[in-house]
Protein backbone atom coordinates (compact mmCIF):
# COMPACT_ATOMS: atom_id res chain seq x y z
CA UNK A 1 0.00 0.00 0.00
CA UNK A 2 1.39 3.39 -0.95
CA UNK A 3 1.23 6.63 1.02
CA UNK A 4 -1.57 8.99 0.01
CA UNK A 5 -0.42 12.34 -1.37
CA UNK A 6 -2.99 15.07 -1.87
CA UNK A 7 -3.09 16.85 -5.21
CA UNK A 8 -4.03 20.49 -5.71
CA UNK A 9 -6.54 19.60 -8.43
CA UNK A 10 -8.58 17.23 -6.24
CA UNK A 11 -8.91 19.47 -3.17
CA UNK A 12 -12.23 20.82 -1.97
CA UNK A 13 -11.99 23.82 0.32
CA UNK A 14 -14.57 24.26 3.07
CA UNK A 15 -15.45 27.45 4.96
CA UNK A 16 -15.23 27.69 8.76
CA UNK A 17 -16.22 30.50 11.12
CA UNK A 18 -14.60 31.14 14.51
CA UNK A 19 -16.16 33.43 17.12
CA UNK A 20 -13.34 35.12 19.05
CA UNK A 21 -15.58 36.76 21.67
CA UNK A 22 -14.15 36.16 25.15
CA UNK A 23 -11.46 33.77 23.89
CA UNK A 24 -7.68 34.31 24.13
CA UNK A 25 -6.04 35.72 21.00
CA UNK A 26 -3.39 32.99 20.88
CA UNK A 27 -5.80 30.06 21.13
CA UNK A 28 -8.04 31.54 18.44
CA UNK A 29 -5.06 32.19 16.17
CA UNK A 30 -3.66 28.68 16.70
CA UNK A 31 -6.98 27.10 15.72
CA UNK A 32 -7.26 29.32 12.64
CA UNK A 33 -3.67 28.57 11.56
CA UNK A 34 -4.25 24.83 11.90
CA UNK A 35 -7.35 25.00 9.68
CA UNK A 36 -5.64 27.27 7.14
CA UNK A 37 -2.76 24.76 6.91
CA UNK A 38 -5.13 21.82 6.52
CA UNK A 39 -3.78 19.95 9.54
CA UNK A 40 -7.31 19.11 10.67
CA UNK A 41 -7.80 16.86 7.61
CA UNK A 42 -6.70 13.23 7.40
CA UNK A 43 -5.42 13.98 3.88
CA UNK A 44 -2.90 16.62 5.08
CA UNK A 45 0.19 16.73 2.90
CA UNK A 46 3.02 19.07 3.99
CA UNK A 47 4.13 20.14 0.51
CA UNK A 48 0.60 20.84 -0.82
CA UNK A 49 -1.60 23.76 0.16
CA UNK A 50 -4.62 21.75 1.33
CA UNK A 51 -6.13 24.12 3.91
CA UNK A 52 -9.59 25.64 4.12
CA UNK A 53 -11.05 29.16 4.40
CA UNK A 54 -11.45 30.74 7.86
CA UNK A 55 -13.65 33.66 8.92
CA UNK A 56 -12.99 35.14 12.38
CA UNK A 57 -15.72 37.35 13.84
CA UNK A 58 -15.85 39.48 17.01
CA UNK A 59 -12.12 40.27 16.93
CA UNK A 60 -12.76 43.33 19.10
CA UNK A 61 -14.02 41.07 21.91
CA UNK A 62 -10.95 38.80 21.94
CA UNK A 63 -8.93 38.92 25.15
CA UNK A 64 -5.28 38.77 26.16
CA UNK A 65 -4.30 36.72 29.19
CA UNK A 66 -2.18 38.13 31.99
CA UNK A 67 -0.79 41.65 31.55
CA UNK A 68 -0.33 41.43 27.79
CA UNK A 69 -2.87 44.19 27.14
CA UNK A 70 -0.52 46.71 28.76
CA UNK A 71 2.91 45.04 28.45
CA UNK A 72 2.84 43.53 24.94
CA UNK A 73 4.19 45.87 22.26
CA UNK A 74 3.97 45.45 18.49
CA UNK A 75 7.03 46.75 16.61
CA UNK A 76 7.58 47.56 12.94
CA UNK A 77 10.23 49.48 11.04
CA UNK A 78 9.71 52.02 8.26
CA UNK A 79 13.01 51.13 6.59
CA UNK A 80 14.55 54.52 7.26
CA UNK A 81 17.17 55.39 9.87
CA UNK A 82 15.47 55.84 13.23
CA UNK A 83 12.23 54.47 11.79
CA UNK A 84 11.35 51.99 14.54
CA UNK A 85 7.67 52.33 15.38
CA UNK A 86 5.75 50.62 18.16
CA UNK A 87 2.22 50.42 19.54
CA UNK A 88 0.97 48.75 22.74
CA UNK A 89 -1.46 45.85 22.35
CA UNK A 90 -4.24 47.64 24.23
CA UNK A 91 -4.10 50.65 21.90
CA UNK A 92 -4.00 48.44 18.79
CA UNK A 93 -7.03 46.48 20.03
CA UNK A 94 -8.97 49.74 20.28
CA UNK A 95 -7.98 51.07 16.85
CA UNK A 96 -7.53 47.94 14.68
CA UNK A 97 -8.62 44.72 16.43
CA UNK A 98 -8.49 42.79 13.14
CA UNK A 99 -4.76 43.50 12.82
CA UNK A 100 -4.00 41.82 16.17
CA UNK A 101 -5.53 38.51 15.09
CA UNK A 102 -4.11 38.74 11.57
CA UNK A 103 -0.56 39.21 12.93
CA UNK A 104 -1.02 36.33 15.39
CA UNK A 105 -2.23 33.95 12.67
CA UNK A 106 0.43 35.06 10.18
CA UNK A 107 3.16 34.32 12.70
CA UNK A 108 1.85 30.78 13.16
CA UNK A 109 1.75 29.95 9.45
CA UNK A 110 4.79 28.65 7.54
CA UNK A 111 7.00 31.44 6.21
CA UNK A 112 6.98 30.32 2.58
CA UNK A 113 4.69 30.40 -0.47
CA UNK A 114 2.24 27.91 1.07
CA UNK A 115 1.90 30.12 4.16
CA UNK A 116 1.30 33.19 1.99
CA UNK A 117 -1.43 31.42 0.04
CA UNK A 118 -2.98 30.17 3.28
CA UNK A 119 -3.02 33.66 4.79
CA UNK A 120 -5.01 34.95 1.80
CA UNK A 121 -7.87 32.62 2.81
CA UNK A 122 -8.24 34.32 6.21
CA UNK A 123 -10.97 36.92 6.77
CA UNK A 124 -11.13 38.81 10.09
CA UNK A 125 -13.98 41.10 11.17
CA UNK A 126 -14.17 43.30 14.28
CA UNK A 127 -17.91 42.80 14.76
CA UNK A 128 -20.31 39.90 14.38
CA UNK A 129 -21.30 40.81 10.81
CA UNK A 130 -19.36 39.25 7.91
CA UNK A 131 -19.64 39.11 4.12
CA UNK A 132 -19.30 35.34 3.70
CA UNK A 133 -22.90 34.24 4.42
CA UNK A 134 -23.24 32.87 0.87
CA UNK A 135 -20.48 30.31 1.56
CA UNK A 136 -22.40 28.87 4.56
CA UNK A 137 -19.39 28.66 6.91
CA UNK A 138 -19.41 25.90 9.52
CA UNK A 139 -19.04 27.20 13.10
CA UNK A 140 -15.97 25.92 15.00
CA UNK A 141 -15.65 26.03 18.79
CA UNK A 142 -12.22 27.03 20.08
Amino acid sequence: MSTYMAKKETLERAWYIIDAAGKPVGKTAALAASILNGKHKPTYTPHVDCGDHVVIINAEKAVFTGKKMTDKIYYHHSGYIGGLKFIPAGQLMKTKPEAVLEMAVKGMLPHNSIGSASFNRLKVYAGSEHKQQAQNPTPIEA
